[in-house]
């Protein structure tokens, strides 16, 4: 269980990816990542500079001069880089079961402010609640990204420990 945030390594390994694409900057990889979470996630600058800055320290990116752009810092991948990203694609690969667990936990907290009595929260009048509806969006919102993404969705008749004994994971892998 991880305390906040996506898996460790996470922002790492996209910007990562990013820069094996083509040389970016900073405020361009936040903007490219924010497209990739359809619009829902952004990291902080606060990350993704010092990710790029020790990438260059260890020499996995080094910085590209634009002439027509000298205010701006790009950053392409090295050949070590290169390396590393294919170490990070391993390491992110095996994040799933972590990722599947912050999803998850964060639509219990959103459940739990809908039907848990300790939780007060009183809702707008025209805005965003903690309740049934809303919280059936969110779900259908998910059917529709998988099935533009994978097909049509099919329920899983399984409990959990069916699941991951048909699917051979432990329930506590990550």
């Amino acid at each position: 269980m991880r305390k906040s945030g996506p898996p460790k390594g996470l922002i790492s390994y996209l910007v990562l990816e990013l820069l094996e694409e083509k040389p970016r900057y900073g405020y361009e990889i936040l903007k490219e990542i924010t497209e990739i979470s359809g619009g829902h996630w952004e990291p902080s600058y606060g990350s993704v500079y010092p990710i790029l800055y020790k990438f260059e320290e260890k020499g996995w990116a080094k910085r590209v001069e634009r002439e027509e752009e000298s205010d701006r810092k790009y950053f392409e991948l090295t050949e070590t880089g290169e390396e590393e990203l294919a170490e990070k694609r391993r390491e992110a690969g095996g994040k799933a079961r972590e990722f599947a667990d912050i999803i998850l936990g964060f639509y219990h907290v959103y459940v739990g402010f809908a039907t848990d009595d300790r939780f007060e929260l009183e809702p707008p009048e025209d805005g965003w609640r903690y309740d049934e509806t809303f919280s059936s969006w969110i779900i259908e919102q998910l059917i529709r990204h998988h099935e533009r993404d994978f097909g049509e969705f099919e329920r899983i008749d399984a409990t959990p420990e069916e699941f991951y004994d048909r699917e051979g994971v432990e329930e506590g892998d990550e």
